[in-house]
């Protein structure tokens, strides 16, 4: 079998067995092929796409390229969550929690932020003493004790695609559905959980931009998926403006606190019960709106709090700085309020750009090696459909210096869109995608 067959089989259109996908993994992986034939295969799967099949055997044989977990000695089913990635997106330090005290296990492998995305273990690391570097062992007993962890990717897991990725992200290959779908899914399914939902975000600060983009990427990890026998279902969901008020990392966990406590915002309560409802609903414990209620009540009950507690303690971290408001664990050095020029109302905001101002004050990083300011970000004080006065509130914005605050408020102030007319409302939920088909909701 030769690479140059494979590259060109699939350059002319043409459908790879199985066969001559496995030697294409294995001899990336082992360096027997190099990378400018990958190269080329990867830009010839750009442009020709693939199948259902040949996307879950890629995916499957990236799965065996390492480590697969083995989640098997922990009783019950267990439960996995995935966000395509967003701007405010804490969602998984409150689904987690609200699952895991309803009983269904959960045994998440996080990832950190780079670019305007976020990411949960940077947020979770804002608690002084946490660990998400947690070894297999100490992983499988929290989940088993506590019912749920949320810990960095461990071992050999799943190095074809680490590989793959590197090279997709220097060759303007990396939006193409069945490379992103594998992608993602060949990390959900070595992580070793029974269920799968997926929070796929669309919108002007998500990867896919429109609602069927969205969809079709859905559909595409949906079907690997139930290909290799894990109940998988995913939620297209609103990333046209930040989720939430906070974006940054302490600030955002302190607001994920809140929602937990039942004093969060709308928007961000919403998605979270209905993420919960979904995992719930796939764990067995019900019809979906009986799961969607079961979630609401453990935000109500404070369930959800004290397990978000038990896992923060399990894995180091020293919860007494969630007390009292969390005023102990968001601590920055400056704060600048930035306030309207106009009367008005914000008739958009390009959350890719809020993301980059959080970056620019130092929440995030430009690169995987630049370090974090935990405490560093921004609290919208309006948003999309808000009106405005001159001189009204506009947003928050904390760094460590002033140079800092100028970059992040010029970045900020360019983001947004204010005009004379209020915009159409836009939905939170655009789609709910399982085996059975695509269903819009709209709401």
């Amino acid at each position: 079998m030769r690479m140059y067959d494979i590259i060109e089989r699939k350059r002319n259109g043409g459908e790879l067995t199985d066969e001559e996908i496995g030697f294409f993994v294995d001899g990336y992986v082992s360096g027997e092929i190099p990378d400018y034939q990958a190269s080329a295969l990867c830009m010839a799967i750009y442009y020709q796409g693939m199948s259902a099949r040949e996307t879950a055997s890629l995916t499957m044989d990236m799965v065996r390229s390492g480590d697969v977990v083995d989640l098997s000695a922990i009783s019950g089913v267990k439960v996995d969550k995935h966000s395509t990635g967003g701007v405010g997106d804490k969602t998984s330090l409150v689904v987690a929690p609200i699952v895991a005290s309803c009983g269904v296990r959960m045994a998440k492998m996080s990832g950190r932020g780079l670019g305007h995305t976020g990411g949960t273990l940077d947020k979770l690391e804002s608690v002084p003493g946490l660990s998400t570097a947690i070894d297999r062992e100490r992983f499988e007993r929290i989940v088993s004790t506590v019912g749920v962890a949320i810990v960095g990717q461990t071992g050999n897991l799943v190095p074809a695609d680490k590989k793959l990725y590197a090279l997709r992200d220097v060759t303007a290959t990396v939006d193409s559905l069945p490379l992103i779908a594998s992608s993602i899914m060949s990390k959900k399914i070595a992580a070793g959980s029974d269920k799968i939902l997926l929070d796929v975000k669309c919108g002007s600060g998500a990867f896919m931009k429109t609602v069927d983009d969205a969809v079709a990427l859905a559909q595409s990890m949906v079907s690997i998926g139930e290909h290799v026998g894990r109940t998988t279902v995913a939620l297209i969901t609103d990333m046209d403006r930040p989720l939430g008020r906070c974006i940054g990392n302490a600030l955002e966990l302190a607001e994920a606190v809140a929602t937990l406590r039942g004093e969060g915002p709308r928007d961000l309560a919403d998605i979270c019960v209905e993420l919960a409802g979904n995992l719930l609903c796939l764990a067995g414990k019900g019809g979906l709106d009986a799961c969607r209620g079961m979630a609401h009540e453990q935000m109500v009950n404070g369930e959800a709090l004290a397990k978000l507690k038990e896992m923060l303690v399990a894995q180091g971290g020293d919860v007494s700085v969630l007390e009292g408001g969390c005023e102990r664990l968001v601590e920055p050095r400056l704060s600048r309020q930035v306030r309207a020029t106009s009367d008005g109302f914000v008739f958009a905001m390009d959350t890719e750009r809020c993301g980059i101002a959080s970056v620019a004050l130092g929440a995030g990083r430009a690169t995987k090696d630049d370090l974090i300011d935990y405490s560093a970000g921004m609290v919208l004080a309006r948003k999309t459909g808000d009106s405005l006065h001159e001189g009204d509130l506009l947003a928050t914005l904390y760094a460590a210096d002033e140079a800092l605050l100028d970059e992040g408020e010029r970045i900020f102030r360019d983001a947004l869109d204010i005009r004379g007319e209020r915009p159409a409302g836009a939905p939170l939920f655009h789609a709910r995608v399982s085996r059975d088909g695509v269903e819009r909701t709209d709401k």
